[in-house]
């Protein structure tokens, strides 16, 4: 069955992960009502990687940070295009929309669409 994952990479400062939590557990409440699949985020554990770039190293973490790794699922492209539409008018997430307020800098967060290359 194709799926179709956005992924995000976002620097967080540690003492804001709370305050990330909360709008994450709405964020993803409100992506699985409009129809994704699943939500993940993810914060980082073991980001020591000796052999490849870093995570950190990647999303130039600075002293008091780590890195929040995120994806939603779907169906294709198309279902995506179409929850992300109805998602962006959920009323519950307006109020998390102001980037003055986010917990992290939405200037440094990297997004990204992809089409599954291997589902198993």
């Amino acid at each position: 069955m194709p799926r179709y994952v956005d992924g995000f990479v976002i620097p967080v400062p540690k003492r804001k992960l709370a305050a990330y939590r909360r709008m994450a557990r709405i964020g993803g409440k409100v992506w699985k009502d409009q129809g994704a699949l699943a939500y993940f985020e993810c914060v980082g554990e073991d980001l020591k990687a000796t052999f490849t770039l870093s995570f950190t190293k990647m999303a130039k973490i600075k002293p008091g940070e780590t890195v929040v790794f995120s994806f939603i699922v779907y169906k294709s492209r198309k279902d995506r295009d179409r929850i992300n539409a109805k998602v962006m008018k959920d009323p519950r997430l307006l109020p998390l929309m102001d980037p003055k307020k986010m917990p992290f800098d939405c200037k440094r967060m990297a997004y990204g669409g992809f089409k599954a290359m291997v589902n198993l």
